[in-house]
């Protein structure tokens, strides 16, 4: 079940969603417009040949930052990680799922390749995987609304929520773009390396 406007108002007043700053007119009749942060990394394709998911990321990628006087110009088939603007949190209890605005879609950028889920107990800058599918740069605004968060509840509490020391997550709390942190997967003894 998704909320509604008036659930997500309650849920809000109730403190189990955070949005901060929740900017005027952005609840929507079942999701929160959220707008674009002004820090990027993108990747140094003159210096590397691969990707390499053993090896730690952020030697590879250069941090860009934008202003209201300084915009992102995405190339076409270009990927950068991206910040949305707003603090966006949700409790133990409940979901927030990211997805792209219609007009963000119809000039061709895809807003996430595949991680637009905020996992229970985190509040954090939701990372943007931003990839250009058009023919043509689009230019890329401090502050535009990029994004729109929906909220589903869960059927009970985590028990393990996100943040959570037994689940090493990796991501929580952000509030800049973080190069993947795949790498750590394979500094532990993880069973799915094992598993035949």
């Amino acid at each position: 079940m998704i909320l509604s406007d008036r659930d997500i108002k309650k849920a809000m007043d109730e403190g189990r969603i955070t949005i901060d700053p929740l900017f005027p007119d952005s609840i929507q009749p079942a999701s929160v417009d959220l707008h674009l942060g002004a820090d990027f990394l993108i990747f140094r394709t003159d210096e590397h040949t691969a990707i390499d998911p053993k090896e730690p990321l952020d030697d590879m990628m250069d941090e860009v930052t934008i202003s209201d006087h300084k915009q992102f110009v995405i190339h076409p088939g270009q990927f950068a990680l991206g910040m949305i603007y707003e603090i966006t949190g949700v409790a133990d209890d409940m979901v927030g799922r990211l997805e792209g605005k219609s007009s963000i879609g119809r000039m061709g950028l895809i807003i996430h390749a595949t991680a637009g889920y905020l996992d229970p107990g985190n509040k954090l800058k939701m990372t943007l995987e931003l990839h250009n599918v058009s023919n043509l740069p689009i230019k890329l605004y401090y502050k535009m609304p990029i994004a729109q968060m929906s909220f589903t509840p869960l059927s009970s509490k985590a028990e393990h929520a996100y943040g959570k020391d037994k689940l090493n997550s990796k991501y929580y709390g952000s509030l800049k773009p973080k190069a993947s942190q795949f790498y750590k997967n394979f500094q532990k003894n993880n069973s799915w390396m094992d598993f035949k």
